[in-house]
């Protein structure tokens, strides 16, 4: 018997100790109903011409630790409502690719109903979704990838519970009103020329400047970018003849783009802005190994200087978890940028 309960405990010990490694953990704890939409709230949506059940476009910024909830106005198209301070991200700049490199993802998600978690042991969450359909086919692995309450990560993105609760009632109003899923869009940072040109040097930038032309698409339009899949990597607002391929890693048929002339004439000035300014820059000073592990906003990092990992985590969040790595958190290179 006390074998057979050893097995068990060594299964289960190992069970956990996968999930740990492939994402944030987050087990059920059902004593807490989910956060609601407040009046405050409400009346802030009102003031901008918004809806509590219209659709919702998330976007999250790693170096400038912001996560910034958007939401279609009575335009039609999506105005920015809130930007919110994350507490902490761990990893480097550039996208998730592996089980236990405790980055945080990058690209482009959807996320549904069934994604949403009332009950995380880290307040409330909702899972990315990662990998989603280009990172299954490139092989990367990882699993239970969230933006969640706390101040601790291991791939996700964490808020402080008050943050995590708002965003969640925001969400979780429009996928109940009607929105089938709403994207979430990561980036390792604002997408302007100035900071492609200061990462230049970095060995992701091919796969940021595909990022750049979702980030270009939704800056011009305000409208949510249609993402599909082919030559193994994101490609935004087109139209294929035959159908998007079902293979990620395939050729892209012919496309007709979907974007007005006037919208695309804008994100073409924008490549050349950046093409002509990369070449023309000298050698980039930054890169992801300036990190350490991950960030946090200068606002908790300031707190965290003055008041201490303990304190700050009391502060944000009523769960028990911990700051994590709150050296790193200091050390973050881009803080007061």
């Amino acid at each position: 018997m006390r074998t057979a309960r050893r097995v068990l405990t060594r299964t289960a010990a190992a069970l956990l100790l996968g999930v740990a490694l492939s994402g944030c953990m987050g087990l059920d704890d059902l004593s807490e109903a989910p956060p609601k939409l407040s009046g405050k709230m409400i009346a802030e949506m009102s003031k901008k011409g918004m809806k509590p059940e219209s659709p919702v476009l998330i976007r999250i910024f790693k170096q400038e630790s912001e996560l910034e909830v958007w939401k279609v106005d009575k335009s039609g198209t999506y105005a920015l409502f809130k930007t919110y301070p994350m507490c902490r991200w761990s990893g480097k700049l550039g996208p998730k690719t592996r089980i236990g490199d405790r980055q945080a993802p990058e690209g482009f998600y959807h996320v549904s109903a069934g994604q949403l978690n009332p009950n995380s042991q880290y307040y409330v969450s909702f899972n990315l979704g990662y990998p989603n359909r280009l990172e299954a086919a490139l092989g990367h692995t990882g699993e239970a990838l969230m933006v969640h309450g706390a101040c601790s990560s291991a791939g996700c993105y964490a808020m402080t519970d008050q943050g995590v609760g708002e965003i969640y009632a925001i969400v979780q109003k429009a996928l109940s009103s009607g929105q089938e899923n709403f994207q979430v869009q990561a980036f390792p940072f604002r997408m302007t020329a100035k900071n492609m040109i200061e990462h230049r040097d970095d060995q992701n930038m091919p796969f940021w400047r595909t990022l750049k032309e979702g980030y270009d698409a939704f800056e011009v339009t305000h409208r949510q970018p249609k993402v599909s899949v082919c030559e193994s990597r994101y490609v935004f607002n087109k139209e294929f003849e035959g159908g998007e391929p079902a293979d990620p890693l395939a050729a892209c048929p012919a496309v007709v783009n979907q974007l007005e002339p006037q919208a695309m004439a804008k994100i073409e000035a924008e490549e050349r802005k950046v093409d002509a300014a990369m070449t023309e820059a000298l050698p980039a000073t930054t890169s992801m190994s300036a990190y350490v592990d991950g960030g946090m906003h200068p606002r908790f990092r300031t707190l965290l200087k003055r008041e201490g990992p303990q304190k700050l985590a009391a502060s944000i969040s009523a769960t028990k978890y911990p700051i994590s790595r709150p050296e790193a958190a200091l050390a973050d290179p881009f803080a007061g940028r």
